[in-house]
Parts: structure tokens; sequence; C-alpha cells
């Protein structure tokens, strides 16, 4: 077997470099921080794919019917004011915001953030990072509501727009959408590893 040796040095791309960066690199998948380091992000295994593919079509499901926003999944990539580009799990934009975009910005990564973001806890997740990335990616950046939730320990972290956390504990329990998600409710038992 051949030995393939790789030198890395460290570029820094501007939006569209970026966006054809990833483009050119289909079969994988990219996130960049704030400071435009970019990072390789994992595949997911089974048993969290089957609970963010579960996630995805209760979102989608209430907002076929409310009609008050775009729903998008794990693959879509937004830039956040911050020059951060970071791909949530579940996320919602209300029609107002995302019918202000361009075409060429509705088909890149959409300069925005979304007001509603779903991250799933895998079981290969640091949850002191994950933490981190709700307050510090989505919250600073213009998120109204985010929901952290942890399959494993049964937990759910809601952050809101303006600064309170609050700990769900148990999954025997409804999450409402609030005013972000008008009249969506998640129930949690389904999610039960």
């Amino acid at each position: 077997m051949e030995v393939v040796e790789m030198h890395y040095k460290r570029f820094k791309f501007d939006d569209d470099e970026f966006y054809a960066f990833c483009q050119e690199n289909e079969t994988l998948r990219f996130e960049r921080d704030a400071q435009g380091n970019i990072f390789i992000m994992p595949n997911t295994g089974g048993k969290t794919g089957r609970l963010n593919s579960k996630l995805t079509a209760r979102f989608e499901i209430w907002n076929e019917k409310a009609q008050l926003g775009e729903v998008f999944d794990s693959s879509t990539a937004f830039k956040l004011p911050n020059n951060a580009v970071r791909s949530p799990d579940v996320a919602w934009i209300s029609n107002e915001r995302w019918n202000t975009l361009s075409e060429k910005e509705q088909t890149q990564f959409p300069p925005l953030c979304p007001d509603f973001v779903l991250e799933l806890v895998s079981a290969t997740d640091d949850l002191k990072a994950a933490k981190s990335k709700m307050q510090q990616e989505w919250i600073a950046n213009g998120c109204r509501l985010a929901w952290l939730i942890d399959p494993h320990g049964q937990t759910v972290h809601i952050y809101r727009e303006n600064g309170e956390i609050q700990i769900v504990i148990g999954f025997d329990k409804k999450l409402s959408g609030e005013n972000v998600l008008e009249g969506f409710e998640l129930e949690l038992s389904p999610l039960k590893m």
C-alpha cells in the first residue's frame, strides 16, 4: 500500500472561497469558527442519525401546517455575524427574514443566524463544548431560542435570547416552541436511547 504524505498550511478563505472549498469536497462536512479555523465534522452514527431524522421530520410537519418559515437539516451551514460558518442539527428561519435574502444568499451559506436551532448531543460530543457553542455561537449571534438535547443524560438545555438558560431533566416532558415556533411542541419520550 502506498503511503501518501500530506502537508497542511493555514488557509484564510473569504466567504465565496470557503463555499467553493466545501462544494469541491462534497463528501466531507466542514464548519468554520469566528477566527477562520476550519473543522472537519464527523459523520453521525446510526442512533444519532435516527434521532436527527425524527427531529427534522417533526419540525417539517409542524412547519407545513404553520407556514411561518423554513426548516433546515444538519447539512445546512449558516454564515453567522461573527464570521463563523456553523451547521446545527435542525434550524428554523422566519419567512420574513428568509425572504430578505438574495437568490445567491439562499443558495450558498445563508448569511444570518437562524431564529431557532437545535443541537443533538451524540455519544462522541463534548457536552461542555456543546454548551459553549450554544451561547457563544448561536445566542451571541442572534438566535432567539436554542435547544441542546442530550439523549444519553435525558436533559435539555434551553437557551433564550435574553441570556436565560433553563435545564429540563427527564424525557417525560414536552418542549414548547414559545413565541419563536408558535404552536410547536416536541414530545421528548420518543428520543429516549
